[in-house]
């Protein structure tokens, strides 16, 4: 059995044991923030990839997450009722992608079903990401971070500022996402545990795609690309179609996250698509460890989940500007990696010299 396995196995494990331990001390109100954090977790594990093996910068993936989480949330709430006599909305509704639910003044809707909309919000912020992607990755260094930057910008001042999509108040009353019959992706109580499961399945799926592509020739030629992008050119790796593909596969994460966190909060705001909310990603990914899937995941565990129980009150976006700027000082390749130990060990052994010297 591979370790690769073993790892995911063991991430299960751990998964289903906080879950008993909430059960076991009646304390299963917080599985809400642990789901809620799994959804945070997807997006960074795709930021990982990008930023810890194809090398690139991105400032702008709340953008990505707020793309698909705003459109899946308008097309599932806004009513086409009015048009309905329409022959391509009456074609939709025979195939069931539009459906007729209550809405949240017990009125009728005519509404699309969750799963195409899911399909059209992640489709849409592949070809953004596919188009912005083109030019903007033939920027390296500061100017990468800057032009990733503007488009966050770009995202948030449109949400704030389109009446259509609640402009400052964002989108609520947003449906749950309907998986299966009977399986719906949503904040109710009485399926706390279930979405609880759901959401670290989702991430536990992610990371067996990524893990297994790391082991693949494309993350062989990505750890190349990030090493030394002009000698994996020279080896004849298309470094830019790598990049490229990366870089729309780390946003299509971002809007799946986007998407099944805005149906289990029912609503979505414009503050998911701030750049403090980007500034937070690349921190985490920072402090977890660039090359590191698993510190990512770890580090986004710890820190999304603090911040969701209010543990850093008014200074939440000051602690991770601050995480960052002594990440990127004192310990650049992160804090969850292998060479740690080794690094402390070293570390004591000089300590002990000096004090022996003395």
């Amino acid at each position: 059995m591979s370790a690769k396995f073993l790892q995911l196995i063991g991430l299960a494990v751990c998964i289903v044991a906080i879950q008993i331990c909430t059960q076991m001390t009646d304390s299963s109100y917080y599985l809400t923030q642990l789901t809620m954090t799994a959804y945070y977790s997807l997006l960074v594990i795709g930021l990982c990839m990008l930023i810890g093996y194809a090398g690139q910068i991105s400032l702008g993936h709340a953008g990505f997450f707020a793309i698909g989480g705003y459109m899946s949330a308008f097309l599932t709430t806004h009513d086409f009722t009015a048009i309905k006599g329409e022959p391509f909305v009456a074609f939709l509704s025979k195939i069931g992608v539009l459906v007729v639910r209550k809405d949240v003044y017990g009125g009728e809707l005519l509404a699309f079903h969750s799963w195409p909309a899911c399909i059209l919000s992640v489709c849409t912020v592949l070809i953004v990401a596919y188009v912005i992607g083109g030019p903007v990755l033939k920027l390296k260094g500061h100017y990468l971070a800057m032009a990733t930057l503007g488009f966050g910008i770009i995202i948030y001042r449109i949400v704030v500022g389109t009446s259509g999509l609640g402009a400052a108040d964002g989108i609520s009353g947003v449906p749950g996402f309907t998986l299966f019959p009977g399986v719906v992706i949503s904040g109710k109580g009485s399926g706390r545990i279930l979405n609880y499961y759901i959401a670290w399945g989702v991430v536990i799926a992610g990371m067996t795609f990524l893990l297994n592509l790391i082991s693949s020739r494309v993350g062989r030629a990505l750890s190349a690309i990030h090493g030394a992008e002009d000698a994996a050119e020279a080896m004849g790796i298309p470094t830019a179609n790598y990049k490229l593909k990366v870089f729309v596969l780390s946003a299509g994460f971002a809007a799946v996250a986007g998407i099944l966190l805005t149906h289990f909060n029912g609503s979505i705001g414009p503050s998911e698509a701030s750049v403090m909310k980007s500034v937070r990603y690349v921190a985490i990914v920072a402090i977890g460890g660039m090359t590191s899937l698993w510190g990512a995941v770890f580090m986004s565990l710890i820190l999304n989940y603090f911040s969701l129980r209010g543990s850093f009150g008014t200074y939440d976006d000051a602690v991770f500007g601050v995480i960052l700027v002594l990440i990127m000082l004192f310990a650049p390749d992160g804090l969850i990696r292998r060479q740690i130990l080794i690094d402390l060990k070293y570390f004591f052994r000089r300590f002990a010299k000096k004090e022996a010297a003395l």
